[in-house]
């Protein structure tokens, strides 16, 4: 937009692009746009592309599914992995998608991260790792 109002103020092509900070190229360009559409040509327009194949309410009904857990589904444990996600996409939207896809999904569309479950032994005294914790580290520590 700002070299809008420079191509308004008749400078040159190249004072313009030193200017912005940008190449002669994209200036004339941008120029050539706007002469034919004026400053509405410049705008930024939507990405172009392929569709999305899942459309809104699908996305939705994917997440209020997800959101019940993997066990709800089916799956003997209840962590997600790209491959339940698919199919729990496939059932409950009739497409299939890539894991790449699911991925994209999972992160972009529905905002969620990647989560990994904390690797603790079963055995794990939760008690005794506080009291070892307070009592003999530092014990051990002063000993140095």
């Amino acid at each position: 937009m700002r070299a809008a109002e420079l191509f308004g103020q008749g400078r040159p092509s190249v004072e313009i692009a030193r200017m912005l900070e940008v190449s002669d190229e994209s200036v004339r360009r941008w120029k050539r746009v706007w002469e034919e559409g004026g400053t509405g040509g410049l705008r930024r327009r939507p990405a172009t592309g392929r569709p999305p194949k899942l459309d809104d309410g699908q996305v939705e009904q994917v997440r209020t599914a997800l959101e019940r857990g993997a066990q709800a589904h089916g799956f003997e444990t209840d962590l997600w992995t790209l491959e339940r996600v698919g199919l729990v996409v496939e059932w409950v939207a009739g497409v299939s998608l890539s894991r790449a896809s699911v991925w994209r999904l999972l992160t972009g569309r529905l905002g969620w991260s990647l989560q990994r479950p904390g690797r603790r032994a079963v055995e794990r005294d939760e008690s005794e790792t506080a009291r070892w914790i307070a009592h003999e580290r530092p014990r051990i520590k002063r000993g140095r």
